[in-house]
């Protein structure tokens, strides 16, 4: 394997560690901040004191890590057409984050009237769950045959049944307005450790196969 295409494949392994502090050290900047109960957004919301770098912290460069890490997939995997979609839902995952960073929410990010910028941060977050929730389903398929490991397929079902059911959580707790906070970090969080488990099967030698193509 090329040394670029293990460099690209190394950001998905990067990502969830970037997020983590990323996150961690915005809200020390953040008075009174809680994890548990409100959401990531809200530290780049307008009026928020960490609104003026939230974003370049924690999306834009999350961001530009999605695109390359689904570049380096789409080379690694190139001779399969699923992984390469795959890889095209990991790409637009990368600039969906982009753009929740470029639309702030609303102060508070539950607005009874929300602005045109709280929409499209809430279709960009949507649309960020569902293009890696999609890429885990894809290779519940396809971990047997491009990667020769049946445990990386089922190791995607479950990430995907988790994230269906912690946004399940998180549209309850929106309701009554506790640990909201906490389920969208488990939800996020099984997204991109299911990203940085790709990234370091894709990585194996092994991994390096035989012409199996699935299309």
């Amino acid at each position: 394997m090329k040394t670029i295409d293990r460099a690209l494949l190394g950001f998905g392994i990067l990502i969830p560690f970037w997020l983590l502090l990323g996150v961690a050290l915005t809200a020390r900047a953040y008075p009174g901040y809680n994890h548990l109960d409100q959401a990531m957004s809200q530290l780049g919301a307008v009026g928020a004191p960490t609104h003026g770098f939230s974003g370049w912290v924690n999306n834009f460069p999350l961001g530009v890590m999605f695109v390359l890490f689904a570049v380096g997939v789409a080379r690694r995997f190139k001779a399969s057409r699923m992984a390469l979609l795959g890889a095209a839902l990991i790409f637009v995952h990368g600039l969906a984050s982009f753009a929740a960073g470029y639309f702030p929410c609303d102060q508070g990010c539950a607005p009874v009237q929300p602005s045109v910028s709280q929409q499209s941060h809430n279709l960009a977050g949507l649309v960020m769950f569902i293009s890696l929730t999609l890429a885990s389903a894809l290779w519940m398929r396809l971990g047997k045959p491009l990667l020769s490991s049946s445990g990386f397929a089922m190791f995607s079902a479950i990430c995907v049944i988790l994230a269906i059911v912690t946004v399940t959580l998180m549209v309850t707790a929106l309701a009554d307005g506790h640990l909201f906070g906490l389920y969208q970090r488990f939800n996020y969080g099984v997204s991109v450790v299911w990203i940085a488990s790709l990234a370091v099967v894709a990585l194996k030698d092994k991994a390096d196969m035989k012409a199996t193509y699935v299309r």
